[in-house]
């Protein structure tokens, strides 16, 4: 009787502890948690670089309906600057009033700083200050915007873009104005939270993509054999089969999480987007990473191979820095 009692009572257990095993396994976010939460909390691409104002804003004058005050020193009041650049460029020189804030600390800052004011990111070239400024627009600092072309832009002294732009592309096979591919259709990235909760999870994974330093390759390396490579071109059709495109590259606009857009990229492999100038691309690619995906940014875009290009095409490209004063202290 006590033997039947007891295979009584583990064919009672068992199914039981088999299904909160199970749960327990199963209790865990994935990239369609994050993804739907993105999507319903309106933090699909599209939205992030359009609403509620563009992602970048050029640093014209005041008197020219700009964001710079040159009567008071070149600041630029209608914002919390935040200069991300390392301290020492920092002190070398900077806009009035800008706050030096390490880009793993953007977020912190922000909290600090209040939403009285929209956010402004500044760094070299615009580049990096696209991630912080994707890490912001993902956070609720909604209007945050990064300075076009950076502290390049603002005196020759910074200038980082002109020793950038180059024709290296022109005449070279692996440049070309092809059709583009049929895009892949893959899985999405495989990764598993420990939370359920979307919010948790995309704020853990911004904190992760702040922290990637692996986020950028430069051209003249994938140009020597870009069939090496999952690229991925962030034109229009028009443009990417006027101006031309890497050999092999796919013509991918707009990225988006609507539809099956994202499976054209690999699940887990590398890959590289790119523009006209890398900053709406390091846009794209912190996005991405955000998602899990294993995304890098093609450095400076197009203007470093094919420059003169653009500017005849009147495409976003380099012009030169203003004159602008700046302070040290």
């Amino acid at each position: 009787m006590k033997k039947f009692i007891s295979y009584f009572l583990l064919a009672a257990i068992l199914p039981a502890f088999i299904l909160t095993g199970c749960k327990k396994d199963d209790d865990k976010g994935t990239f369609t948690t994050l993804a739907n939460y993105m999507t319903s909390n309106d933090l699909d691409l599209p939205q992030v670089l359009s609403e509620p104002s563009k992602w970048i804003v050029a640093p014209t004058l005041t008197t020219e309906n700009g964001i710079v005050d040159s009567a008071d020193g070149y600041s630029i009041p209608g914002y919390h600057v935040f200069d991300i650049r390392k301290s020492a460029d920092f002190i070398n020189g900077h806009v009035k009033g800008a706050i030096n804030v390490p880009l793993t600390n953007v977020l912190t800052k922000a909290k600090e700083v209040g939403k009285d004011k929209p956010i402004l990111v500044i760094c070299y070239s615009g580049q990096t200050a696209s991630r912080a400024v994707m890490a912001l627009r993902l956070s609720g600092f909604k209007d945050a915007q990064v300075m076009k072309f950076g502290m390049s832009y603002w005196n020759p002294a910074f200038d980082k873009w002109t020793a950038k732009v180059a024709n290296i592309a022109n005449d070279n096979a692996n440049w070309v104005t092809d059709a583009s591919a049929t895009a892949p259709v893959n899985t999405y990235p495989q990764w598993t939270s420990g939370s359920t909760d979307g919010a948790t999870i995309l704020s853990e994974h911004i904190t992760t993509m702040l922290a990637n330093t692996s986020w950028i390759v430069h051209s003249s390396d994938i140009l020597t054999s870009p069939e090496s490579h999952n690229i991925y071109n962030y034109w229009d059709k028009t443009t990417y089969l006027s101006i031309g495109h890497f050999k092999d590259a796919y013509q991918y606009s707009p990225i988006s999480i609507t539809g099956d857009v994202l499976q054209a990229l690999p699940t887990s492999a590398e890959c590289l987007i790119y523009c006209y100038t890398g900053q709406t691309s390091s846009m794209a690619v912190a996005w991405l990473q955000v998602l899990g995906y294993n995304a890098k940014s093609i450095a400076y875009g197009v203007n470093s191979l094919k420059y003169d290009a653009l500017v005849t095409a009147q495409k976003p490209a380099w012009k030169h820095a203003h004159d602008y004063s700046y302070v040290t202290e």
